[in-house]
């Protein structure tokens, strides 16, 4: 149970609905705990709570361009871990082809996101065809491989000691988002089949599993995915972003929280997809001001048009400590109550960790440092706005 001091107070010029009608002249600040499911006040500023002109300090926004890691990994063990904490592990797998091993993780349950390219995946529960877009969700001590069609890139998201959960959907029901009968399971078909190698084939097999961030290899004299059968209620997963259907609001912008995933112990993956801009002329049509004191924030983008965010391209990763308050860049924000389309045109991978996230070692070139300066208005933003 969850205890905190209960009291609703309104002083001086305020909203009372949040996220809307704000009063004139006014920018809203959501300054929150628990990530968006606790208690919350909303301060009316007469100034963006983002336009800061100087910046000292570790504690900043910061922003990373992972296809700048170009160099393949045999496997992903050998991907480049870019943030990570206890709980949570992000890594970045760029590969190509077959994959000449096995693994399995023993520290917990793997998130693959397919951010680009195409493939096989096989596991001991089968085999299962991969695309762009896809969630796969393995549980610890799944043993798997990949065969890429070609060049394939990933985001590789561990919940290190917990378990992938679906979350309560609460008074929409659990078949708001995706019913769960639109999670694809792996099949012993005949690509399945036609993998098996026996003994008798002379061909040794590697396992490489890794547990407490170090790596064992188990060798076989045959390929140990040669299960002919299985029951139960753990199995592999997977769903397509194509196939989530936001919740909608035309007259709330809804939190983050309302596009929750999959959950773990320690943190939640949330999904951003295409979905119409509110209608109502009073309410936000941009991500509001927070100030998200509980949770780290990690947005991957992965493909379209990011509205709230200015030269923000697929591939990239923004990552917002807790502690200060983020939200739209400012030509973003000039969009607050007005867009010039119908609907947002984007796919993102959002994580949201309890626990603070340490930034791996990244090649050069990686990170942007320039990042958080991008929310300061820049000479001849309006004019071009205007000329748009």
């Amino acid at each position: 149970m969850r205890h905190y001091i209960p009291i609703q107070k309104v002083e001086g010029r305020a909203s009372r609905q949040a996220h809307a009608d704000l009063p004139e002249g006014t920018y809203e600040r959501e300054m929150g705990k628990e990530g968006f499911f606790g208690p919350a006040a909303h301060l009316y500023h007469a100034n963006p709570p983002t336009a800061w002109t100087g910046w000292e300090g570790p504690l900043k926004p910061r922003a990373f361009d992972l296809t700048k890691i170009d160099k393949p990994a045999a496997g992903p063990w050998d991907a480049v871990t870019f943030l990570h904490n206890a709980h949570c592990k992000m890594r970045y797998w760029r590969t190509e082809g077959a994959m000449d091993h096995l693994v399995r993780n023993a520290d917990g349950d793997e998130l693959i996101f397919v951010h680009a390219g195409a493939g096989e995946l096989f596991c001991d529960f089968g085999h299962l065809a991969v695309a762009a877009g896809d969630y796969i969700v393995l549980p610890r001590g799944t043993m798997w491989r990949m065969e890429a069609d070609g060049p394939m890139q990933a985001l590789l998201i561990e919940a290190t000691n917990s378990t992938y959960m679906l979350p309560d959907k609460g008074l929409v029901g659990p078949h708001a988002i995706f019913d769960p009968a639109m999670l694809d399971t792996p099949s012993l078909d005949a690509a399945f089949d036609a993998q098996r190698q026996g003994p008798e084939a002379g061909v040794e097999w590697r396992v490489k599993i890794r547990r407490r961030g170090e790596i064992s290899t188990v060798t076989y004299p045959f390929n140990p995915l040669d299960a002919v059968g299985w029951k139960g209620d753990l199995v592999p997963v997977r769903i397509n972003v194509k196939d989530i259907r936001p919740l909608l609001s035309d007259r709330y912008h809804l939190p983050p929280s309302a596009h929750t995933t999959f959950l773990a112990n320690r943190f939640v993956v949330c999904t951003f997809a295409p979905r119409p801009f509110e209608s109502d002329p009073g309410a936000l049509k941009v991500p509001f001001f927070h100030s998200n004191d509980d949770y780290d924030e990690v947005l991957f983008y992965h493909a379209g048009d990011f509205f709230s965010r200015d030269n923000i391209d697929a591939g990239m990763v923004t990552f917002h400590p807790c502690g200060f308050t983020h939200g739209p860049h400012p030509k973003a924000l000039k969009n607050a109550f007005t867009q010039k389309k119908a609907a947002t045109d984007e796919y993102a991978v959002m994580v949201d960790t309890r626990d603070p996230l340490e930034v791996g070692d990244l090649p050069a070139g990686v990170e942007n440092e320039a990042y958080h300066r991008s929310w300061a208005a820049k000479p001849g933003d309006e004019q071009a706005e205007a000329a748009e």
